[in-house]
């Protein structure tokens, strides 16, 4: 065999980031002494929406799912010691990405970096938050003026950086098959590009620049081959879109660019051992393909579905990276998949039918439209619907869950509190006082920055305009304004957005057919409201503090509806306060809270309370989310009536134990019927 040169390998990253500036930093730089390649933040939940640590919304989410940055003082503790013009750094970043950007730019400049060499991504895909991951702000319009802003900004200042990394990853986690997958982000792509070359602010002579800067960011499943033929057909599907509609005749700035973060949708609670052959397998699909190899992995940990990973679990996931990269042979070869019958005709399947589906969203107007609308919305609620039916009768497989459940003691979880990370609830009161601290003294030695007044204002007066909102937002960074200040100033002038939830509008996925288990149920809610003396039993389905993942509360609002309940589902974001508030306004015979953050020791304890207080005791309160064992005892402790994990996969027998507690809470007496 001639030798070839092996191909470099892809950059290897850690989604990291929790707990405070400094805490990050120090993980940032132990995992850049292990051999990784680049950098992923992982931003707290305030820092993603908007607020600052102090704010109403953000009790119980400081510092839990990412580290909060409220200003420059925490992004230069964020990267003290780490080089950023050497630096390839990505930002999961969407609503807030031109404040964290320019922060960032800010940090670069005081490290004497020159501007034009850095590297790296912000996320800055609006249109998913509104889809799957629930940390928008504005609304479509605003929003996507952000985005074209921050793009026209970058291709003439920071000329390395990728501006956008359009993410399809939450849409498969928000239930979306390879052809929604596809489409949905391609017509995202469509949207951003258009705004771009319509907004004047980049010569079409540039465009070729612009549409070599947009990456994308997708999920990989544990279906691999599948998934392999996607990352095909995506990259097709690109090349022709950028040459048809845009003009690109130079195939360096039409190649399909895509970091990817494995599937964490399919990690399981049980057996959480099986997640580490699902990681292997999603990796492959990435990589194995030379044609559609990803440019930048980063794995989920074995125990993410648990709570958060401790360093040692991050670690174990670089190092599957690390082995398939330098151990085994995959570099030295050509694509192994060119020329394969079977994977052509799955790649040319998948391209039809995503054309098909791009072309209905153009004729809707295109992907802010059909966001607007809640088609798009509705259409991943009904697919995660499917697909949790399918795992509910068994025709879809899960090992450890709903096939081969038995299982010898696992080593890995005896200790399950200190199988996973933890974050010290004090460290919430510790960034509050550094926050005020930064508030009280920016003006001082040794900052001496500006006031913020006037910065905030020229923001606002930019943004009633037609202006890049760019140098306005730099400017805010550097008087030492707030995240929560920046994000309000718009706010004032935007206005901010609620999105179509799609669970009214979502087909039923499990029929009730006479004998079924749904049918079962579907008559002790019957029973139970006649023996109440109400026409239907009512059920609020409730979202408190910042978590955007609605997945599982859409799911289990849509099974409650089909077996018969009324239900309350108002969406994101909502203060303990609002959640009882419409639970009496609405009368309703049960509370169910769905938080998968961490927030849930905080703010479930809270909504209790409320009711307490309130002389509502007779509604019983359901928690469901990543809840760790020993939260789960205290929840109950506290007066939860019943505590659902991941594990709990049978919804339809959910919503039967709630029909169970609300006859319990009535003092009914208990229904002989299976459910």
């Amino acid at each position: 065999m001639t030798e070839r040169q092996k191909d470099r390998p892809w950059l290897m990253r850690t989604y990291a980031g929790h707990s405070t500036a400094e805490a990050s930093n120090e993980l940032y730089r132990r995992n850049l002494a292990k051999g990784q390649t680049g950098l992923s933040v992982a931003f707290d939940l305030p820092t993603q929406t908007g607020y600052d640590s102090d704010h109403v919304l953000a009790r119980g989410e400081v510092g839990r799912v990412g580290v909060p940055v409220a200003h420059l003082g925490d992004m230069r503790r964020l990267f003290q010691d780490i080089p950023l013009e050497q630096m390839n750094t990505s930002m999961t970043i969407n609503a807030t990405a031109m404040w964290l950007l320019a922060l960032y730019q800010v940090v670069a400049e005081e490290q004497g970096a020159d501007i034009t060499k850095l590297q790296g991504t912000t996320q800055n895909d609006i249109v998913k938050e509104y889809l799957s991951r629930g940390t928008h702000v504005f609304p479509p319009g605003p929003s996507l003026r952000l985005t074209t802003d921050m793009i026209a900004y970058t291709v003439s200042h920071l000329p390395k950086w990728n501006p956008i990394n359009i993410c399809s990853y939450h849409l498969q986690e928000a239930g979306a098959t390879p052809v929604q997958e596809i489409a949905y982000a391609m017509s995202t792509a469509i949207a951003v590009l258009d705004a771009v070359r319509d907004s004047g602010q980049v010569p079409q002579e540039r465009m070729g620049d612009v549409v070599g800067r947009i990456s994308f960011f997708v999920n990989a499943g544990v279906r691999f081959v599948e998934e392999m033929c996607k990352m095909r057909a995506f990259g097709r599907i690109w090349d022709r879109v950028t040459r048809e509609r845009y003009g690109i005749e130079n195939p360096k700035h039409r190649r399909f660019r895509y970091g990817v973060q494995v599937n964490s949708l399919g990690l399981t609670e049980a057996q959480p051992e099986n997640n580490v052959q699902r990681i292997v397998l999603e990796m492959l699909a990435v990589t194995l393909s030379k044609d559609a190899r990803a440019r930048a992995v980063q794995l989920p940990a074995w125990n993410e579905a648990l709570g958060l990973p401790r360093p040692w679990d991050q670690q174990w996931s670089l190092r599957i990276q690390q082995v398939l990269a330098h151990e085994s042979d995959l570099l030295e070869y050509e694509d192994l998949f060119e020329g394969s019958k079977v994977v052509e005709a799955k790649v040319d399947e998948l391209v039809e039918a995503a054309f098909e589906e791009i072309g209905r969203i153009q004729e809707m107007g295109g992907a802010m439209a059909a966001v607007e609308s809640g088609y798009l919305k509705s259409q991943l609620v009904a697919s995660h619907a499917e697909r949790r039916a399918r795992i509910e009768s068994g025709e879809e497989k899960i090992i450890g869950v709903n096939a081969f459940e038995g299982t010898e003691p696992n080593p890995l979880t005896a200790d399950l509190d200190t199988a996973i990370q933890t974050v010290d609830p004090a460290v919430e009161a510790r960034v509050i006082a550094s926050l005020q601290n930064w508030r009280d003294t920016r003006y001082q030695p040794p900052f001496n920055h500006p006031r913020p007044c006037k910065a905030l204002e020229k923001l606002k007066e930019a943004a009633r305009g037609t202006g890049n909102l760019m140098e306005a937002t730099l400017e805010c960074a550097r008087a030492g304004a707030t995240t929560g200040e920046w994000a309000g100033a718009l706010r004032e002038v935007f206005g901010e957005f609620r999105a179509p939830t799609g669970v009214s509008s979502a087909p039923v996925a499990v029929t009730a057919e006479e004998g079924s288990a749904l049918s079962e149920v579907r008559r002790k809610v019957e029973l139970t409201a006649k023996e109440m003396g109400v026409g239907k039993l009512r059920f609020l389905v409730g979202k408190p503090g910042l978590d955007g993942h609605s997945n599982g509360a859409e799911q289990i609002a849509v099974r409650a509806r089909d077996a018969g309940f009324e239900v309350v589902y108002q969406g994101i974001r909502l203060t303990p306060e609002q959640i009882v508030d419409a639970a009496l306004a609405e009368d309703v015979h049960a509370v169910g809270l769905s938080i998968l953050s961490g927030s849930h020791a905080q703010l479930v304890p809270d909504v209790l309370e409320r009711l307490r207080v309130a002389g509502a005791t007779d509604i019983p309160v359901i928690a469901g989310g990543i809840i760790p064992n020993g939260d789960a005892e205290e929840l109950r402790a506290a007066g939860v009536a019943a505590v659902f994990t991941p594990k709990d996969f049978d919804i339809t027998g959910i919503i039967g134990r709630i029909v169970d507690e609300i006859r319990y809470a009535n003092k009914l007496d208990p229904l002989e019927v299976p459910a």
